[in-house]
């Protein structure tokens, strides 16, 4: 294999990190990888009886599965020609898209893979599923949430192959708001698995079919419809690493491309409609975030002033992140300093008769349907919930099933309504532990670029400054070649927040995944 996805928050952006081709290189990854999956307890191994039953199921399925776990009528909807919009390479494919216009307004159906009729309430998989709850990536490959034979199998929606799903009918107005909602078991044949960058090159060449074009039109109606309702999207330059042909890496800062900006729209739109669904109904589970503090708003205006950013004060937070470039370094600190606004994301569980947590900040759900804040995700200015992952997240697997019931008129299954109470605690306990992998991961790919330049000099930007400590100043510095974001000390006692700053490359451990540099 001559390359491995890394990625961050699921469904995350895949980090290519070719394997090393130095040896010592290589052991030193190796080992710093297995170092870190001991140290935060991941997963690695399937128990045995966890394998059985999913090879049972997949050999079983013949792509019609119907048990009783996964009840209801399933349609044939193979006529629909949905297509995969995803990285290139990717084989865990969750969702198919198919949008076209309708009269003056638009259709989205929405296909997400239907891992309720691979995995039996209460088995050894689902077990497992909840031991692990999300699927977690690494530059050495990854620890999928469900076994392979299904994630990129009998359960992922794979082109030219008939396949179990949840489709979603979502008609919208002429404006992009959702006028009604259908969703029900399908059976689906993709058409074809695109990658990010052909469908951006073909829409840039004026080559696109309807379909993709019509695509693009809805996703920038939902993205003006997020402005309009003081939703925020950040534009954080994301990380790619590159092998060099002498054999070393590099890290590179990738834009993304505005394709991915509008499939995503989808799927938040999808997520949008399955909360009001859930909450109309009186019992599932949401996306929670809590509004900013004020007290953090006040101090992200004080950093936009220190930075030269102009924020008049009637400009909503969401159309000043609009106007910034993340290559710019004054921006670059700001958008860094913007993430502490999106802290405390959640699961808020209801309708369970019994105690459901956010999962995040703390706090109760239980019986009592949510409303106002504590039913919306702060960033998106909306009630959301997460549904269009199953094959990557846990949750997704139970929203949806309440989705199902509540447009079917049945009542939420037993093992839904069971599960709903602990999801989540569930979520938050894995989720803790796959972003302390990821955080860690992400340090020791840069320990691999930069150790071959100990001792050498480089010019960043100072995005983040720290308390002092030791008579020295402390923060965080992004280099922009290669692409790296690591901790920075001053004897000078001052960082200039936003300024560039000529440092030189202190030290570098692979294994315990640290770097440092210092201002010269």
């Amino acid at each position: 294999m001559g390359e491995c996805a890394y990625s961050r928050p699921v469904p995350g952006r895949p980090v290519r990190l070719p394997r090393p081709a130095d040896g010592t290189t290589a052991a030193a990854v190796a080992a710093g990888l297995d170092a870190l999956r001991a140290e935060v307890e991941l997963p690695v191994t399937y128990p045995a009886d966890a394998l059985a039953e999913a090879g049972a199921a997949a050999r079983g399925a013949g792509g019609v599965p119907d048990v009783a776990h996964a009840p209801g009528p399933r349609a044939d909807r193979t006529d629909v020609p949905l297509v995969t919009i995803d990285p290139a390479g990717s084989t865990d494919l969750d969702q198919a898209v198919h949008v076209a216009r309708r009269g003056t307004g638009w259709r989205v159906h929405y296909a997400i893979a239907d891992v309720a009729a691979f995995v039996r309430p209460g088995g050894p998989l689902d077990a497992e599923s909840h031991r692990r709850g999300l699927t977690c990536y690494s530059p050495d490959g990854r620890v999928p949430l469900h076994p392979t034979v299904l994630c990129e199998g009998a359960a992922s929606l794979l082109p030219d192959q008939v396949r179990p799903a949840v489709l979603w009918r979502i008609d919208l107005d002429a404006t992009g708001e959702p006028v009604d909602v259908h969703v029900e078991r399908a059976l689906v044949r993709s058409r074809a698995q695109l990658s990010y960058v052909q469908v951006q090159e073909r829409l840039d060449a004026g080559a696109a079919d309807d379909a993709l074009r019509a695509l693009a039109d809805v996703g920038r109606l939902r993205q003006e419809r997020e402005r309009e309702r003081g939703g925020a999207s950040l534009d954080v330059p994301e990380q790619e690493v590159v092998r060099a042909d002498d054999g070393t890496f590099d890290l590179r800062f990738r834009a993304t491309l505005p394709v991915e900006g509008w499939n995503a729209q989808i799927s938040l739109l999808t997520g949008v409609v399955a909360a009001r669904l859930m909450l109309d109904a009186g019992a599932g589970v949401v996306r929670t975030l809590p509004p900013a503090d004020a007290r953090d708003v006040a101090r992200l205006r004080r950093t936009a002033a220190a930075l030269g950013i102009d924020w008049p004060a009637a400009l909503p937070y969401a159309d000043l992140l609009a106007r910034l470039d993340s290559h710019q370094g004054p921006h670059a600190a700001f958008l860094r300093e913007a993430t502490t606004l999106f802290r405390g994301a959640g699961y808020r569980s209801f309708g369970t008769g019994g105690t459901g947590g956010t999962g995040g900040t703390g706090g109760t759900g239980g019986t009592d349907v949510p409303t106002g804040d504590a039913a919306e995700h702060a960033a998106i200015r909306a009630p959301y919930a997460h549904i269009t992952a199953p094959l990557r997240r846990l949750v997704d697997r139970y929203g949806t099933e309440v989705c199902l019931a509540a447009v079917a008129g049945r009542d939420v299954p037993d093992w839904v309504h069971d599960a709903l109470p602990g999801l989540p605690a569930t979520m938050a306990r894995t989720g803790r532990r796959v972003s302390a992998f990821d955080r860690g991961a992400l340090d020791l790919v840069e320990a691999v670029v930069l150790a071959p330049h100990v001792g050498g000099a480089f010019t960043g930007v100072v995005v983040d400054v720290g308390e002092p400590r030791d008579g020295r100043a402390r923060g965080a510095l992004q280099l922009r070649d290669p692409a790296v974001v690591a901790p920075v000390t001053s004897a000078s006692g001052v960082l200039p927040l936003g300024g560039t700053l000529d440092v030189r490359l202190d030290e570098v451990s692979v294994l315990h995944r640290r770097v440092t540099f210092v201002a010269r």
